[in-house]
C-alpha cells in the first residue's frame, strides 16, 4: 500500500444501517479506508454502494452505526459537513452550474472565497492543480462547452482545490476512452501516494485490479468480502458479486446478413451552439447486424443519434427506414415507423422519474391496445403489462405506487431496455446502454440486444465501451469531430487502432 501508514483508518464504517421506504440498501455494514489507500468498492447495482458512499459523503444520514474519522465519532448534517472534514465525492451524475466558467465552480461553497471572486488567483489555482495531476482543463471555459471527460475532471479538482483527504469516486471511469482511464488511474496512484484516501467504485474488474490496494464487495446491502487486490481474481470478485458463475455474452461469428434497414446519406446535424457537430456522414444498417460507433464523448454521437430519431432536424441530408425517407419526420412517426432509442441519460431523456415504472414501461404503446379503448386508457391494462414486463425483463425493487427513480441503476436500464423491445423495432439505436452496469445487468442488457439482432432489428450501437462494441459489433465505425474516420468489420478491430482512431488518426473509409 503506498502513502502514509497507521494502524488508526482514515474512515471507519462500524454496523451501519440504512433503509428506503422500508427496504434496506445498508444492513450491518462494516468497512474500513486506509490512508494512502485505493479502496475498490464492488456490487451489483442495488447492493448498497451508492447509498454507503453517499453516507459518507454526509448526503444521507444512517439509521444506525456510526462513522469514524481518524478514530473520532463524527456526525454529518450534509455534505458541507463532510467535505469540512476532509471527505467529496464525484457522483456519475455531476453537480456542476453549466452557465459558469470552471474557475467560477471551483470557487462555489468554498468558505475563503468571499462576495468578490479574485478570477486571476482562482484560474491560477485551477491551473496549478490541473498540470499537478495530470487534469489539465482550461479554467475561463464555461461547463456547458465541456466534455463529459472534462467535466470529471472539474469536479476532481474542485475536491482537490477544498483540500479534501478522502475522495469518493462513483464510476468514474464509465465516460472515458481507455487512454483517458489510463490517466486518470495515474492521478489515482499519485494521490495514494501524498497520503490521500480514494474510494473507487467500479463494475470494470480489469480496473479494479489495475488500481486498487483492497477490495470490498457487496451484495444486497451486505458485505460479502474484503481481500487485498493482488490476492483476487476477477472470476473470484464477479462469483461473489452476483452469487453465482457468470459470463458476459457477445457475438457469434455471422457472415450473411439481410437487407438494408437503415440508410444514411451525406447528413449533416447542428450542435447546441449553432455548430455543426455532424458532418456529412454516411453508412447503413442490415437487418440482423449491429453496428458499432466508437468514438470520445463529444464528438457528434449523441447529435447523430438526435438526428435519426427525430430530437433534432439535419439541416441536409437524408434518413431512410426500409427505403422510407424520415429525414424531417417527427419523434411519434419515427416511433411509429420502426424506431426504437435508448438514450445515454436514463432518468429525464429516458425514463419520467415521477411516473411509476408501470407507466414508464408503456410510455411509447399507450396508445394502442391494450392500453386504449377508444378515448378511454385502461387502468387493468397498465398494471397487467406492467407486472409482464417487470418479471419477463427481471426488474427488481418496484414497489406499487413507487416512482421509478427509487429504482437502482441497473434496474433502471432493464426497464428502459424492456420498453424499446416491446415495440419490436426494426432499427434499435443504443447509446452507452450497459455504462455504469454491474456485471449481472450488463450482461442482461447485451443479451437482450443480442436477442433483437436475432429477431432481425437492426441496432446501431453508440458506445465508448471499446470491449462493449468488441464484443457485440459486427462493424465497427469510428467518429472523430463529426466525421467518420475509420471503418472495419470487428474481426479487424483492435483497442490500440480503435484508440488512434479515437483520437483523430484517419483511415480509408470503405465504400
Amino acid at each position: 500500500m503506498s502513502g502514509e501508514s497507521s494502524d488508526t483508518p482514515a474512515v471507519e464504517l462500524v454496523d451501519v444501517d440504512k433503509a428506503f421506504y422500508g427496504v434496506k440498501a445498508n444492513d450491518q455494514v462494516s468497512f474500513q479506508l486506509a490512508r494512502g489507500e485505493v479502496h475498490a468498492l464492488l456490487g451489483e447495482n442495488g447492493a448498497g454502494k451508492s447509498t454507503l458512499c453517499s453516507i459518507l459523503a454526509g448526503l444521507y444520514r444512517p439509521d444506525a452505526g456510526g462513522i469514524f474519522l481518524e478514530g473520532r465519532a463524527v456526525t454529518f448534517k450534509g455534505p458541507k459537513d463532510a467535505l469540512q472534514a476532509g471527505i467529496g465525492m464525484v457522483y456519475q451524475h455531476f453537480r456542476l452550474v453549466p452557465n459558469l466558467t470552471v474557475a467560477e465552480n471551483f470557487a462555489l461553497g468554498h468558505p475563503d472565497v468571499g462576495v468578490r471572486i479574485k478570477q486571476k488567483e482562482l484560474y491560477r489555482a485551477a491551473e496549478e492543480l490541473g498540470e499537478r495531476y495530470g487534469l489539465p482543463i482550461d479554467p475561463s471555459a464555461r461547463i456547458w462547452q465541456l466534455s463529459v471527460g472534462e467535466q470529471q475532471r472539474v469536479e476532481i479538482l474542485k475536491l482537490l482545490y477544498r483540500d479534501a483527504r478522502i475522495l469518493i469516486l462513483d464510476e468514474p471511469t464509465a465516460v472515458l476512452t481507455p487512454q483517458e482511464s489510463k490517466a486518470l488511474f495515474k492521478t489515482m496512484r499519485q494521490m495514494a501516494a501524498e497520503g490521500r484516501s480514494v474510494i473507487f467504485v467500479s463494475h470494470k474488474l480489469n480496473e479494479v485490479k489495475q488500481v486498487s490496494d483492497r477490495v470490498t464487495i457487496l451484495r444486497d446491502g451486505r458485505v460479502v468480502g474484503e481481500v487485498a487486490t493482488r490476492d483476487a481474481e476477477p472470476a473470484d470478485l464477479a462469483r461473489t458479486m452476483v452469487g453465482r458463475d457468470l459470463e458476459l455474452p457477445s457475438r457469434d461469428a455471422r457472415t450473411g446478413f439481410g437487407p438494408t434497414v437503415l440508410a444514411v446519406e451525406g447528413l449533416r446535424v447542428q450542435g447546441d451552439r449553432g455548430l455543426e457537430a455532424v458532418c456529412g456522414i454516411s453508412f447503413e444498417v442490415r437487418a440482423g447486424e449491429i453496428v458499432g460507433v466508437a468514438g470520445v464523448s463529444g464528438n457528434g454521437q449523441r447529435e447523430l443519434a438526435y438526428g435519426l430519431v427525430g430530437l433534432r432536424t439535419p439541416t441536409s441530408g437524408s434518413v431512410a427506414l426500409d427505403g422510407v425517407d424520415v429525414t424531417r419526420a417527427s419523434v411519434l412517426e419515427h416511433i411509429e415507423s420502426g424506431f426504437a432509442y435508448i438514450p445515454q441519460s436514463r432518468l429525464g431523456m429516458g425514463l419520467a422519474p415521477g411516473l411509476t415504472t408501470e407507466e414508464n414501461l408503456a410510455l411509447k404503446a399507450f396508445r394502442r391496445a391494450p392500453y386504449t379503448k377508444g378515448w378511454r386508457l385502461i387502468a387493468a391494462a397498465f398494471r397487467d403489462e406492467g407486472a409482464r414486463q417487470i418479471q419477463q425483463y427481471d426488474i427488481r425493487g418496484v414497489r406499487l405506487g413507487l416512482p421509478i427513480r427509487l429504482l437502482s441503476g441497473g434496474n433502471l436500464q432493464k426497464a428502459l431496455v424492456a420498453r424499446e423491445v416491446e415495440l419490436e423495432p426494426r432499427i434499435l439505436i443504443a447509446r452507452s446502454p450497459t455504462r455504469g452496469l454491474d456485471v449481472g445487468a450488463t450482461q442482461a442488457v447485451r443479451n437482450q440486444i443480442l436477442s433483437e439482432r436475432d429477431r432481425g432489428a437492426g441496432v446501431l450501437l453508440i458506445s465508448e465501451d471499446l470491449d462493449e462494441l468488441l464484443a457485440l459489433a459486427d462493424r465497427i465505425l469510428v467518429m472523430y469531430e463529426g466525421e467518420i474516420v475509420g471503418e472495419m468489420p470487428a474481426e479487424e478491430a483492435t483497442a490500440e487502432r480503435l484508440g488512434l482512431l479515437m483520437a483523430g488518426e484517419r483511415e480509408e473509409v470503405s465504400p
